[in-house]
C-alpha cells in the first residue's frame, strides 16, 4: 500500500523521520523545503500533512524503514549508485551541491598540525571521521584518504573530541549550527582545506510510491521557477556560503556513486554552475 492509498483521501501524511539527536538541527530547512513542494501541488495532488516518525533512528535504518515501508516515506540523504539501486531518487539537488564541499572540524590544538599542509598526500597522513552507511566513507577512501567510522552522528563529535581521528569534514551548509552546538568542546574549522567532490543531497521515495514522487519532483521544479526555493535557501543564508570555498586550497575528489543521471547539466539547480564535474 502506497503513502497515497494510506492516508485519507483528502489529506495524504507524508512521514519523515525525526532528527538523529536533541542537538541534530541539520533537518528544519528539509522539513521546510518538503512541506513547500507539497503545498505548490495541492491543486494536482490533494491536501497533505507532514508528520516524523515517532522512532527514532539512525540513517542507515531510517532508509531500511523506508524501503519497507515502515514509518518513514520521505528520506533526505546524499545519494549514492547503491541507494538509487533500491529507491526512488528524485534528482532535484536539495541544497545545490553545497553538500559536497567540505571543510574540516578539528580540535583547537590541531591547528598547527594542519597549517603546513600543500599536498594531497599530506591529508592522507591525517585520518577523517564519518558515520557509518554514510556514502563520503567509499568516497574518501576510493581517494586514498583513511577513515575512521563511528556508530551514531553524535558519537562522532565525542570521538573527535578524544583523537580517535584527526578531522571530520563537514558540509558548508552544517558546520556552523554544529560548531554552536558543540561550543565547549573545543572545535573549530580548519582554515584553509576545503574538500570538494559531487554529492547531491535528494529526496528518496519508496519505488512503489511514484506518484508521491512526482509530486515531490513538480513542486519543487514549482518553487525553483517561482523563486520561492532560493528565497528559503536565503532564509537559512545557504547563498553566502559559497564565500567559504573562496581562497582556499582546494583538493578535488571523485565520486565513484555518482549516478549517470545526475543532472549535472541544468546550471539553476546549482549554486556553483556545474559544481558535480
Amino acid at each position: 500500500m502506497t503513502v497515497l492509498a494510506r492516508a485519507h483521501a483528502a489529506n495524504i501524511v507524508v512521514r519523515h523521520a525525526q532528527p538523529e539527536s536533541d542537538n541534530d538541527k541539520r533537518q528544519q530547512y528539509f522539513v521546510e523545503l518538503l512541506n513547500l513542494a507539497l503545498n505548490k501541488t495541492e491543486a494536482d495532488f490533494g491536501a497533505y500533512q507532514t508528520q516524523a516518525c515517532a522512532v527514532r533512528m539512525m540513517q542507515d535504518r531510517a532508509l531500511q524503514q523506508l524501503q519497507r515501508k515502515r514509518c518513514i516515506d520521505v528520506v533526505w540523504t546524499m545519494t549514492s549508485l547503491e541507494r538509487e539501486s533500491k529507491l526512488h531518487a528524485v534528482r532535484i539537488p536539495l541544497l545545490k551541491g553545497l553538500l559536497g564541499q567540505r571543510v574540516l572540524m578539528i580540535r583547537q590544538q590541531d591547528l598547527r598540525r594542519f597549517k603546513d599542509i600543500q599536498q594531497f598526500n599530506e591529508l592522507g597522513q591525517m585520518r577523517a571521521g564519518q558515520g557509518m552507511g554514510w556514502p563520503d566513507i567509499a568516497i574518501l577512501k576510493y581517494n586514498g584518504l583513511p577513515v575512521v567510522e563511528g556508530k551514531t552522528y553524535e558519537g562522532l563529535f565525542g570521538m573527535l573530541k578524544r583523537g580517535r581521528f584527526d578531522y571530520f569534514p563537514r558540509g558548508i551548509s552544517e558546520i556552523g549550527p554544529e560548531l554552536k552546538q558543540h561550543q565547549r568542546d573545543g572545535f573549530v574549522v580548519e582554515p584553509r582545506i576545503l574538500l570538494s567532490y559531487p554529492a547531491p543531497i535528494y529526496f528518496f521515495v519508496n519505488p512503489e510510491d511514484t506518484r508521491l514522487a512526482e509530486r515531490l519532483e513538480m513542486g519543487l521544479r514549482l518553487a525553483i521557477d517561482d523563486g520561492s526555493f532560493d528565497a528559503l535557501f536565503e532564509k537559512y543564508n545557504y547563498h553566502k556560503l559559497a564565500d567559504l570555498i573562496e581562497n582556499r586550497l582546494v583538493f578535488k575528489l571523485r565520486n565513484p556513486s555518482l549516478h549517470p543521471k545526475t543532472p549535472i547539466d541544468e546550471d539553476k539547480l546549482w549554486l556553483l554552475p556545474n559544481n558535480t564535474q
